[in-house]
């Protein structure tokens, strides 16, 4: 099975209408356009019932401590926790690539709604759910595509790794919000091919891609 998107390549630099966020010279980062990237998959196996798409990025900081702070950096061999950015289940096998901008466009603070999402679908929350659970005006369940936003001054490139699951059920048997944990662990067992895309973000400047 293959995955390929016209936005990027492979290992390739994430666009940042893609992103959460992108760079801003005067205060590091701005909300950027938030799309979902476009994918098409091939080579599906007989038998699949139903896709599922999972987007993490891996290189996440384990601690917060030197997150965001002007004069700290977040150095390189801090360890990493995987970070959900989305999560889609009980996609029908005989949809169509997904296009640009379809699932998401757009930062909405307190979350898109879900768990419904287009195409008869299912949406898990994704960890800015987390993320924005202290602050007063973003806090609320994020379900769906929502972008890159790494440190902005992270010394470790991140990695955004979308998988694609072909499945033997057309549906998995998940709650009303879901993450993408659960969705992993609801996946075990019913696999039965898988590809990857992975593309590279950051916001630090001084960090070359």
């Amino acid at each position: 099975m293959r995955l390929t998107s016209t936005a990027f390549a492979d290992g390739g630099r994430i666009p940042a209408d893609l992103a959460f966020c992108a760079i801003d010279s005067a205060t590091h980062v701005k909300l950027s356009e938030n799309m979902n990237p476009d994918l098409r998959w091939s080579d599906v196996p007989a038998g699949t019932k139903s896709l599922a798409l999972i987007c993490h990025d891996p290189d996440v900081p384990s601690r917060g401590d030197d997150v965001n702070k002007e004069g700290r950096t977040v150095p390189a061999t801090l360890p990493r926790v995987d970070f959900f950015h989305w999560v889609l289940v009980d996609l029908p096998l005989d949809s169509a690539p997904i296009a640009r901008g379809e699932f998401s466009r757009g930062v909405t603070p307190r979350g898109k709604p879900g768990p419904g999402a287009p195409r008869g679908a299912m949406h898990g929350i994704n960890d800015y759910t987390a993320w924005f659970a202290g602050d007063k005006d973003m806090a609320g369940n994020y379900f769906g595509y929502d972008g890159p936003c790494p440190p902005w001054n992270d010394e470790r490139v991140h990695h955004y790794v979308f998988t694609l699951y072909a499945l033997d059920v057309p549906h998995l048997t998940l709650g009303s919000a879901f993450s993408g944990s659960d969705a992993r662990k609801a996946l075990t067992g019913h696999i039965l091919a898988q590809a990857t895309l992975t593309g590279v973000y950051t916001l630090n400047p001084a960090v070359r891609l």
